[in-house]
């Protein structure tokens, strides 16, 4: 029978310890020198997986989410490259200050370049100051379960994934999104059948994605995936508005208000509930 959805970090977290590496040691030298194309960093995040982490933004996405805030990630001939053996020497810099966290790949979209992060992975867990915990947090845009290869060694690497789902809609999700939503239900399918612990982010968009039939189905999709650990639903916000303007472009959901917390609070009540009863169903 499918166990209870957990709701904290706590179970997942792996303790990392001081120290410093040298890049390029047995098990991880053919991994130093792949490089991958990077919007920027952030050396404190809180809000992207366990404890304090060590932040990596990929450059490129191909959906364009109505409600992205970040559209200065979307082109893939942007950014800048960054090393594998670079990433982690910052990283080192600061070690002492991630020792309940780890790293994080996001984006961008971060499976569009699957050979990078699984390099970065790879490298992580094998530091001679002691494994690195790893988090992948994606929308799965890029996976397909016809080429479940091409991603394989970077799930084998990965930790703990936040993976979005945009809309529990099929036709909203095309609108909402530019591509179809199978993308995502594929790779929470795989992720469900290798074990890997996964929180659910869902953006709740009031007039988009704010009503009780949508989030309810949200609440359905992941009750068939029992490595389900967390489920976060994020209130639309409107920060982002000033990038689309900085960058001539047209910001889709101009007039839409922000979302309030406490409604999104209520919504997740509600998701929660579908997602027992899905497993309720399963366990008969």
């Amino acid at each position: 029978m499918p166990g209870p959805l957990c709701l904290s970090w706590c179970e997942h977290q792996v303790r990392v310890e001081g120290g410093t590496v040298t890049v390029g040691t047995e098990g991880c030298a053919r991994d130093a020198n792949v490089v991958g194309r990077v919007h920027s960093l952030e050396t404190f995040g809180t809000v992207d997986g366990p404890g304090t982490r060590f932040v990596v933004f990929c450059q490129g996405c191909p959906m364009r989410c109505q409600y992205c805030h970040n559209p200065d990630t979307w082109e893939f001939d942007k950014g800048e490259e960054r090393s594998v053996a670079e990433l982690l020497e910052m990283f080192e810099r600061n070690r002492p200050f991630y020792r309940r966290g780890g790293i994080t790949v996001t984006g961008g979209e971060p499976m569009a370049q699957p050979g990078f992060v699984a390099a970065l992975f790879r490298a992580a867990h094998a530091a001679p100051a002691g494994r690195i915990h790893t988090c992948l947090d994606t929308s799965g845009a890029t996976f397909s379960a016809n080429h479940a290869a091409r991603f394989s060694e970077l799930l084998d690497e990965t930790d703990l994934v936040l993976l979005d789902i945009k809309t529990s809609d099929p036709a909203l999700h095309e609108s909402l999104c530019g591509l179809p939503a199978r993308h995502a239900l594929e790779l929470g399918d795989e992720l469900a059948r290798r074990r890997i612990p996964t929180l659910i982010r869902h953006v709740v968009v009031p007039g988009l994605t704010d009503s009780e039939e949508e989030v309810a189905g949200v609440g359905r999709i992941i009750g068939d995936w029992d490595n389900v650990v967390g489920l976060d639903l994020l209130p639309y916000h409107t920060m982002g508005a000033v990038k689309y303007e900085r960058l001539g472009i047209s910001y889709p959901l101009e007039g839409v208000s922000a979302m309030e917390p406490a409604r999104a609070k209520e919504l997740r009540e509600v998701a929660l509930r579908a997602r027992a009863a899905r497993r309720a169903e399963r366990s008969r």
